[in-house]
Formats: C-alpha cells, sequence, structure tokens
C-alpha cells in the first residue's frame, strides 16, 4: 500500500540505547503511533526496552523487525556505521524510515539513501530534534519575516564538556566524524533552515584531537572550527568540541545577526535541555521564549504525523544532503 490515510502507524524501532528508547518512549506517550517490534543486538537494552512497552515483540533479528507486513515505518537510532544500510533496506522493504542523525556518515551516503527513498517512494525523515524547540521556531519566524535586515553574520556553537560514552563514536570509520558530525551538524541545520538553505560559496576549518591538528588524519576531532561562506554575503562561524574546559556542561548558541537587528537561541545554565529564545535592538533585548518546553520527541511526533496521512517520499527530504555536505567540506572531503 502505497498511501496511509489517517490510519494509526505500526513502528518498528531499530536500536533502543538511551535515545531510541527516549524516542520510543515518546512515541508511545503521543498515542499516536503503535510500537510493534524492537530490534536491538543488546539483551540489556531489550531487557529495559519491555520495561517501557512490555505489549511489544523483542528481537534480536533486524530482518524481523524490518521486513513484517503489518509494519508501516520504521525508527532508526543505531550507530552511525549502520544507519545507511539500515535506512536502505527498510525502504526497500516498503516501510518508510526516521533515522537519527546523523542520516549518513557522509554525503555520498546520504545521497544513496536519498535515491532508495525516491525510488522506493517512501517517507524519510531525519531526527534533526533542535528545529523543533520553541526557542528556535521562535528565532527562525524573526530571520525569515525580514525584520533583522540584511543578515550578515550567524555564530554557531556547541560545546559538550563530556564526550560520547560508547567506543564507536571515538573510531573515524564507524562514526564517520567527531565533535562536527555528532554536535556541528545539528548547528548547520538549523543555520540552513533558518535561512531557506542558500548556496555554500566556501568553507574553511581547522579540527584538533588532544589539541593537536587532526585534519586529513584518520582520528575524530574533539574540537572544531570552521568558517562558512555563504550566498547573498552572509559569514558564519562554527564552534564544537567534546570534552572542552568550558566551566560547564555544555555551552549551545545559534545567533542570527543583520542590520536591523539580531536574534539567538542558547542554552540556560548550561543545560543541554533548557533554551531560550532572544531577540536584539542595539543593547536592548526582548525574551521570545523560555523553559519549560519538552522538544525532544518532537521531530518524531511530525514525522509520525505525516506517515499517518502519507508514507509516500516528501521531495523536501534532498535538505538532507545540504548538512552532509558543508560537513564533508570541513572535513576537507569534498
Amino acid at each position: 500500500m502505497d498511501t496511509l490515510i489517517n490510519i494509526k502507524p505500526k513502528l518498528s524501532f531499530i536500536g533502543v540505547g538511551w535515545i531510541g528508547r527516549h524516542r520510543m518512549k515518546a512515541a508511545a506517550d503521543s498515542t499516536l503511533a503503535d510500537v510493534e517490534i524492537v530490534y536491538d543486538p543488546s539483551e540489556d537494552c531489550l531487557s529495559e526496552a519491555k520495561k517501557m512497552i512490555p505489549g511489544a515483540t523483542f528481537t534480536s533479528s533486524f530482518n524481523e523487525a524490518v521486513s513484517g507486513t503489518e509494519i508501516d515505518g520504521i525508527v532508526i537510532a543505531s550507530p552511525s556505521a549502520l544507519h545507511m544500510d539500515q535506512c536502505i533496506e527498510a525502504l526497500q522493504n516498503n516501510k518508510a524510515v526516521f533515522c537519527q542523525k546523523p542520516l549518513g556518515r557522509n554525503a555520498e551516503e546520504v545521497i544513496k539513501i536519498l535515491k532508495t527513498a525516491e525510488q522506493s517512494n517512501k517517507l524519510l525523515g531525519v531526527d534533526f530534534s533542535y528545529r523543533y524547540t520553541d526557542a528556535f521556531q521562535k528565532i527562525c519566524s524573526v530571520v525569515k519575516s525580514g525584520e533583522l535586515g540584511k543578515i550578515f553574520a550567524v555564530d554557531l556553537k556547541f560545546h559538550n564538556a563530556y564526550g560520547p560514552d560508547k567506543a564507536w563514536f571515538y573510531n573515524k570509520e564507524l562514526a564517520g566524524g567527531g565533535c562536527v558530525l555528532d554536535l556541528g551538524i545539528h548547528l548547520i541545520d538549523l543555520m540552513l533552515v533558518a535561512l531557506d538553505f542558500p548556496q555554500v560559496i566556501h568553507v574553511s576549518s581547522n579540527l584538533y584531537s588532544k589539541g593537536i591538528s587532526s585534519k586529513g588524519k584518520n582520528i575524530v576531532e574533539d574540537f572544531a572550527i570552521a568558517s562558512i561562506k555563504l550566498e547573498d554575503d552572509i559569514t558564519a562561524s562554527l564552534a564544537c568540541s567534546w570534552n572542552l574546559q568550558a566551566g560547564k556542561e555544555a555551552i549551545i548558541e545559534v545567533a542570527f545577526y543583520g542590520t536591523k537587528g539580531g536574534v539567538a537561541l542558547k542554552n540556560i545554565n548550561g543545560s543541554f535541555y533548557d533554551f531560550v529564545g532572544e531577540r536584539y535592538w542595539g543593547t536592548k533585548k526582548e525574551i521570545l521564549s523560555q523553559p519549560p518546553d519538552e522538544w525532544g520527541g518532537r521531530a518524531l511526533i511530525e514525522w509520525i504525523k505525516t506517515l499517518s496521512q502519507s508514507n509516500n517520499y516528501k521531495p523536501e527530504a534532498i535538505q538532507y544532503l545540504s548538512s552532509a555536505e558543508i560537513v564533508d567540506k570541513i572535513y576537507g572531503k569534498i
């Protein structure tokens, strides 16, 4: 069946580590979808998932999770190295797909997934979750309104005082990259969304691992600085890191500056979850948004809502390639 009209989708979850379980709970709590099958090669992860969704089928067989004829969509939260193959197999099994970022470890993998989704005519979504924070929604609206005048500068920061707790993140072959692909890609995506996916003119970057230049080496970076030149004479500055001596758990900021004002999303008190949206006129500041804001599962919920109406491919999925190409430029791949 190519089109789903006003149904409650049945989902399989692929990978139920911390983020996978969080998204699974969001789907179940929404009551907009039924969690039917849960796959993970780890018995510990499956055991934790069973506590949350006891009525689902739990399996260590990936094929069982993606081939069931009753399943409408697949939610993938596995390590990055598995995303391309798992997405493609799910799409070729006529299932819609929602995948954790990064969709692929590089633009080449993203292109293969996009081509498969289009050929299969199946809905494809990526968990760029920060798009759905109230703070970003508010500042994005101001950016798009033109009220900031000529936008000429964008500041992007994501410093995480902790590094990832899984060993595969530090293996370049498995992860595809370090803090840029883990954290920076979120900020790049927000910039592109707010500016309506402008053409990229030039990218320059410096990458470090434990204080030593890592660009071009077979190691993942834990600190990165990049300058991204966009069309219409806009320059974006990106800085991101793992394990930075930052004096707090996290520093997260997305700011747009124009000739008539500025706006910014900023985290509060080092939080990974609490954000404020601010608007600036000279030395004056207006608060556009502030906590509480339960945004973590919204990207998935929006995908489920779309899936309940139609599982057909949406051409706007091509936007996922834009952030992947900028990341490749930062890594010096293209």
